[in-house]
């Protein structure tokens, strides 16, 4: 009985653990860009006067993790920033959002009685359902022909946000931008 009760205990600990990890996965993905388009002639890369972030007509704390975020990895691919007349223009977008999902309770009973845990309740083996309320992220990645005024390259993300994240935008915007950087096809030739 005792060895029964603690494989129990340790099989749910063990699938909180797991439920917990499942919180912090990464974002999904989405890609989409042209085809058609050269990448390899584009050389140098810089940002619009107002990005997706600013407010107001100011630039904002978010604007500047962005910025950081995506000059360290497309120089890190070997464009070179133009702040006057760049080849590929970035921009970037980011949006926060409260979602609600009402989940069913099954139970399955417990303790040495267990098989008649359906039988004093309204009805066997369900508990009302439980709300659930989180935060849900999408950043949105742009990288437009300056020259052409044209979407070239487009990589969003979205994903569920914990408290880490939203207590520590900046690392959480590097990590993102990076992943969705890392599948943008173009690489200057050099």
């Amino acid at each position: 009985m005792l060895k029964r009760n603690l494989v129990t205990i340790i099989t749910v600990a063990l699938a909180l653990i797991a439920s917990g990890c499942a919180t912090t996965r990464a974002p999904d993905t989405r890609i989409d860009y042209d085809k058609s388009v050269d990448f390899s002639v584009y050389r140098t890369y810089g940002f619009p006067k107002e990005t997706g972030t600013d407010r107001g007509g100011y630039s904002t704390l978010i604007t500047s993790y962005f910025k950081s975020a995506v000059s360290a990895v497309m120089e890190a691919r070997g464009y070179k920033y133009d702040e006057e007349n760049p080849d590929l223009l970035v921009n970037f977008f980011m949006n926060t959002r409260e979602r609600t999902e009402i989940r069913p309770q099954v139970t399955t009973g417990y303790g040495y009685y267990w098989y008649r845990y359906g039988l004093y309740t309204a009805w066997p083996l369900y508990e009302p359902d439980r709300t659930v309320t989180y935060q849900v992220g999408t950043i949105n990645v742009d990288i437009v022909d300056a020259a052409k005024k044209q979407l070239i390259w487009e990589g969003v993300a979205e994903g569920r946000l914990s408290k880490d994240a939203l207590k520590n935008p900046q690392a959480t915007i590097n990590a993102v931008v990076t992943e969705l950087l890392r599948q943008y096809p173009g690489r200057p030739d050099m």
